[in-house]
């Protein structure tokens, strides 16, 4: 099953938590120095905040899958449709493992499917500045995700297939 993902940059980490604590009725699942989340079920969403994004408000959306399958074939969806997409492969990335793809709407909103593998206890698997905006398709290959070796971006970011 798919949950929506939303990442939200913020300015003031804990006047936010305050606030989407009181929103949602539940404190965030994780709170770092620099990020906050919250896995919510009605609605099904994992919902994140950061101060390290640069800007204040919509950083990306996301569609988060359960599973390699069904992030398999939610890639397949989007190819079928001709929608450019940039494999990270398996990325250590804001807290966690996962496997990850990066697309953009025709306005250039950043997109991404993925499968969380686990949960980690750094950044991006190594010490990253608060202030860097982390896993994002404007950020250069290796500047914050650590894809594993071997693994190649499939097709440039935004637009459709030609």
């Amino acid at each position: 099953m798919k949950r929506l993902h939303v990442h939200v940059g913020v300015e003031d980490l804990s006047a936010s938590v305050t606030f989407y604590s009181a929103l949602f009725g539940a404190q965030p699942i994780r709170l770092e120095a620099d990020h906050a989340k919250w896995m919510m079920d009605d609605p099904r969403m994992n919902f994140a905040i950061s101060t390290r994004t640069g800007r204040s408000g919509v950083d990306h959306l996301g569609i988060q899958v359960e599973d390699a399958d069904e992030l398999r074939a939610l890639r397949e969806q989007v190819s079928r449709a001709r929608i450019l997409t940039r494999s990270d492969g398996e990325t250590t990335c804001c807290y966690a493992r996962s496997e990850k793809s990066w697309l953009q709407d025709p306005d250039g909103l950043a997109w991404e499917a993925y499968h969380t593998m686990a949960e980690v206890s750094v950044l991006a698997g190594r010490s990253a500045p608060a202030t860097a905006s982390c896993c994002t398709p404007e950020t250069p290959q290796g500047a914050c995700c650590s894809p594993e070796p071997g693994l190649a971006a499939q097709a440039p970011r935004g637009g459709v297939r030609e």
